[in-house]
Formats: structure tokens, C-alpha cells, sequence
């Protein structure tokens, strides 16, 4: 039986990326992601998780992948997590669109932007005029043809496309393998921290 041909990332991360964690981190882990698709709201307490647990030896990086024919809100919400990056909170507004990814609507937007802190009045005038909309679908457009992403999440570990489970062992595991030999060690109370993970499901509705 041969093995599966490896699928390379054609778009390197650069500084316009959303990313956290240190540049020099063992391994990078890269999400193609909806935030209305109901497996990456899945994946998301997971993928927070191993973020906490390995911290300085992960680097995260999130890429927009809205599919608008099945996740209409996708793409306006898409641009609401632009708008709070313009302003410096990528990141809350990542967690408040996945903690709440089945209430998208314009007014639970505005609420999401009141809660982390935004400039309200400059989000409203940057969502009503589309000020993101182009640069979104153009790197949508950019994924979909040259690397060739059908859904979400498509994840990456260093640049080679991960195919295997998204649970919590098997992903820490696959970091791991990821890493140069010996950069990384897994924690040993897995059973604490698979617990932590059901517990954040169950919150987030998951």
C-alpha cells in the first residue's frame, strides 16, 4: 500500500498573517477556518487547549475560509474579526465568533465588538462598507485554487497538510511528530486535560 502523497502549503505565513505565538516556535499550526462551520467550533476548544499546553512551542496561525453557500453568515463575520484586528483584537473576537458560532447577526456582532473592547462606531462604519470584504475574498480565492482547500478546517503542521483526527491526543500527538526531535514534550496528565477539553465543549456548546 503506498503512503499518501504529502500536500505542501504553496502560501507561506508572513507578518499579515493571524498569528500567535513566537516566530521561533518548534512547530506552526495552521487553520483554514469558518467560523460558522460547526467542525472548526469543534476543533476550536481543542486547537485553545494545546495552544495553553504547549505555548512557547507552538505558533497558530488562522486563514479565512468562508463558504458562504453553506454558512451564509460566514463571511460577514469573517470581516467583523478583520475589523477587530484593525484595532488590535484579532484574536478576542476569534474566540467571541466560536464561543458564539450560532448567533452571527449583525446585532450579536455589535455585541461581540462592545464586549472585547472595540471602538464601536469605527466597527459599524468598517462593517457597512465592506472596508475587508475584498481582501478576504481574495485570499479565499488565493486558498481555493492554489492550495486547493474544499472545507474547513484544512489544517497544516509546518507546512504539510494534516489529514488524521482532530481530537486531543491524536493532534498533540501529530505536533509532536512535527517537531525536530526532542523540541517538544507532551505533558503527561492527558486525562486532566482531556477533561478540560469536554468541559470547554460543553460550555461552548460544542
Amino acid at each position: 500500500m503506498s503512503a499518501p502523497d504529502v500536500v505542501r502549503l504553496k502560501t507561506p505565513v508572513t507578518e499579515r498573517d493571524h498569528a500567535v505565538g513566537p516566530l521561533d516556535a518548534p512547530v506552526t499550526l495552521l487553520e483554514y477556518g469558518n467560523f460558522e462551520c460547526i467542525h472548526c467550533g469543534q476543533a476550536y476548544p481543542i486547537i485553545k487547549q494545546i495552544r495553553n499546553l504547549l505555548a512557547g512551542d507552538l505558533r497558530f496561525v488562522f486563514r479565512h475560509f468562508p463558504t458562504v453557500q453553506t454558512h451564509p453568515h460566514s463571511l460577514h463575520a469573517a470581516e467583523a474579526s478583520e475589523s477587530a484586528g484593525a484595532q488590535g483584537k484579532f484574536w478576542e473576537m476569534h474566540d467571541e465568533l466560536f464561543t458564539h458560532q450560532t448567533a452571527l447577526e449583525d446585532p450579536n456582532l455589535i455585541r461581540y465588538a462592545k464586549h472585547v473592547g472595540l471602538d464601536v462606531a469605527r466597527f459599524s462604519r468598517e462593517m457597512s462598507e465592506h472596508l475587508f470584504l475584498m481582501e478576504i475574498e481574495t485570499a479565499y480565492q488565493q486558498s481555493l485554487f492554489d492550495e486547493h482547500v474544499t472545507g474547513t478546517p484544512t489544517l497544516y503542521l509546518n507546512e504539510i497538510r494534516y489529514t488524521g483526527a482532530t481530537d486531543l491526543q491524536t493532534l498533540l500527538e501529530a505536533i509532536k511528530q512535527s517537531a525536530p526531535e526532542g523540541r517538544i514534550r507532551l505533558p503527561t496528565k492527558a486525562s486532566r486535560i482531556r477533561q478540560a477539553v469536554n468541559k470547554l465543549r460543553r460550555n461552548t456548546g460544542g
